[in-house]
């Protein structure tokens, strides 16, 4: 299995759920607009989104996966199926527990995520009724989760990769043909997150049962393996709720700021998600298991190598991606958001926040790469507590930067503890000799900013030169985005051919 491809079929399934994600919030704001029934329903899906992100997507499969490759490589195929139906057996009751305990304390929750809804009983009514159609989402997100993290470890990229698309679909559709359907019609939107989890899940069942790796759930607490995966979990769940902290605490600074200061920050966070969604969380899935699998035939030789391959892949791509997304700010704010009430001084100021984000870009890239190098060796716990030095020193860089800098400040510290963040875990994985640097590391650096320079000079001869009205019509707008992103990469892909490297170079199998 080429590593490289298994990438592009990655990156290109999330770019597809992130465009779609853009097309669902415009769809929600043209149909819905904003008022207290989008403010209910946001705070309804808010909580299992949270959940979602701390549970599903981090900690459950940083703990599951490395058992799950464990079992793959040393125990066969009957005992990995065994182990399977137990996990699923577990994981499966204590989800329809906090599933039942939620939808039951549904106020309860509303008044302690949202107490000032509490002054509105038709607002709190509301977000109860959604909260308890939307809550069962972390269920079948979770239980999603388990799937994926399987086929992962089968090396089935594309399945996983393309899942996350079916819950925007699942908006898009409900809110466009059924909203006429509901009253209030906001409920519609809380449907389609229930319809978005049951069809992600239900969408790699067939793909599961291809690989024999679809057992019927069992419940076995005496299983061993279980409670590693459970152990495991602990300090998971508690490194991945950091990085959610971290962003509560700095909507909470910035809510001191001037108003607008936590939109600003908001849409230049929407548009850093898509480099790091494509790279760093596209890198992250397709290593862990292949690093899993080389740990657990005590391979360190090879884990080493495929780290090194990951790290330098970072670099090519996030790079450029760091000096594309500062030199093309201005255009990418004015292409994508400033029309209507989104005005001239809101573009500078998201441009402000995106150009600091952008300084973490690599940061947050390495990340995704350096950590599962821990994860990949069950060792959760170290980079557990570098997030929690990270965190403090972040919060030390807000309370240095939010009076010069403002709002751009606060992005600027989320920028710079990512790049702490990848620098620690780095320190720490040659500290320990789990990751030694292979050759001609000094030439392809120097071949990598000689590209990158041409690509800047590039894209700053374009800007100056080229007769662009960023306040022109929409389509106008997009054309001349799209011809920029294509000179600057064109240049860059150019200057690194030309220095002799070509994709093959990168080209790396499996475990």
């Amino acid at each position: 299995m080429n590593l490289l491809k298994a990438l592009a079929k990655v990156s290109s399934m999330t770019l597809v759920s992130r465009i779609l994600g853009f097309v669902r919030d415009a769809i929600i704001a043209r149909i819905f607009g904003a008022g207290m029934a989008t403010d209910a329903f946001f705070v309804a899906f808010k909580l299992p989104n949270l959940l979602r992100r701390i549970f599903a997507e981090g900690a459950f499969s940083q703990a599951f996966v490395p058992v799950l490759a464990e079992y793959k490589e040393q125990k066969g195929e009957e005992e990995t199926r065994r182990f399977l139906s137990h996990i699923t057996g577990t994981l499966t009751l204590v989800l329809l527990i906090v599933t039942a305990l939620g939808m039951l304390a549904a106020p309860l929750i509303i008044w302690l995520s949202a107490p000032g809804f509490a002054n509105n009983p038709q607002k709190m009514a509301l977000t109860s009724d959604l909260l308890r159609i939307t809550f069962p989402y972390i269920l079948f997100i979770s239980l999603s989760s388990l799937a994926s993290s399987v086929l992962n470890t089968w090396n089935r990229f594309s399945v996983p990769a393309f899942t996350p698309t079916l819950l925007n679909v699942s908006f898009i559709l409900c809110a466009v043909f059924l909203t006429p359907y509901f009253d209030p019609p906001v409920l519609v939107l809380a449907w389609a997150v229930f319809i978005g989890g049951i069809a992600q899940l239900f969408y790699q069942l067939p793909h599961l049962k291809k690989l024999d790796m679809l057992p019927l759930p069992r419940l076995d607490l005496k299983d061993s393996a279980v409670w590693r995966v459970i152990r495991q979990m602990g300090p998971a769940i508690f490194g991945v709720s950091i990085a959610q902290i971290s962003l509560v605490i700095n909507t909470i600074f910035a809510s001191f700021l001037v108003s607008g200061s936590v939109s600003w920050m908001y849409y230049a966070d929407r548009l850093m998600e898509f480099p790091t969604g494509i790279l760093g969380v596209a890198l992250g899935t397709i290593l862990l298991p292949s690093l899993a699998k080389h740990a657990a035939r005590d391979s360190g030789e090879e884990f080493s190598k495929l780290l090194d391959w990951g790290i330098r892949l970072s670099l090519l791509l996030a790079i450029p991606s760091t000096v594309g997304l500062a030199i093309l700010s201005q255009p990418l704010i004015a292409t994508l958001f400033m029309y209507g009430k989104f005005n001239a001084h809101d573009a500078l100021m998201t441009q402000q926040a995106l150009i600091a984000y952008a300084v973490g870009l690599l940061g947050l890239i390495l990340v995704k790469v350096l950590a599962p190098g821990f994860y990949a060796r069950q060792n959760i716990k170290t980079p557990v507590k570098i997030a929690l030095f990270t965190l403090a020193a972040t919060q030390l860089m807000n309370l240095a930067f939010i009076g010069p800098l403002r709002h751009a400040g606060l992005a600027l510290s989320i920028g710079l503890g990512a790049c702490l963040n990848a620098a620690l875990l780095y320190y720490q994985l040659r500290k320990h000799g789990i990751y030694q640097p292979q050759a001609s590391w000094f030439g392809f650096l120097a071949r990598l900013l000689i590209a990158v320079a041409v690509m800047a000079a590039t894209l700053f001869a374009l800007l100056h030169w080229l007769p662009i009205n960023w306040h022109a019509a929409s389509y106008l707008r997009a054309a001349w985005l799209l011809l920029l992103v294509l000179a600057g990469a064109a240049s860059y892909f150019g200057a690194l051919y030309i220095q002799g490297v070509r994709p093959r170079q990168f080209m790396r199998n499996g475990a």
